[in-house]
């Protein structure tokens, strides 16, 4: 179902790549967009239990995007460093693969902490005001993850 990785010499093992995602500030969702053009939009995210969570407007293009068609790419670069000297670079990425859906509820909230502990760690207790206020008004999307591939040049 997925293809295996050209350069296997550069895969990383699964705690290496959840250590990217983790650690990462922000990647990018590639979807389906209208009239068969691909639609990349970089973005704040989480990682937690193994899911990517996400964030957005009760309404736009993304949303839209997303609920016609669930099947979704989310990369992170974690690191990359140029190297003019041998026309190449050094960087250590992670891709996941996934269906998106929306959460509700108590794993809402717990994901919109997640965002405050995460960007936001020295505000803990006026992010869960923040959290609570506008939690009604913002929808939040989770990657599961399908497959999950990490590769680098070090």
């Amino acid at each position: 179902m997925f293809k295996e990785m050209r350069r296997h010499d550069r895969g990383l093992t699964r705690s290496e790549t959840d250590e990217i995602l983790l650690n990462g500030v922000y990647g990018v969702l590639s979807i389906n967009g209208e009239d068969d053009y691909a639609y990349g939009v970089p973005l704040s995210y989480v990682y937690t239990g193994g899911h990517i969570y996400f964030h957005c407007a009760q309404e736009g293009y993304k949303l839209n995007c997303t609920r016609k068609r669930n099947k979704v790419t989310f990369c992170v670069v974690g690191k990359a460093n140029t190297l003019p000297d041998k026309f190449s670079m050094e960087y250590a990425s992670a891709i996941v693969f996934g269906e998106v859906s929306e959460v509700h509820d108590q794993e809402k909230l717990a994901a919109l902490m997640a965002f405050v502990e995460k960007y936001s760690s020295s505000y803990m207790e006026k992010g869960k005001e923040y959290a609570d206020s506008v939690h009604h008004k913002t929808v939040v999307l989770k990657i599961d993850s399908k497959h999950i591939t990490g590769k680098a040049r070090k």
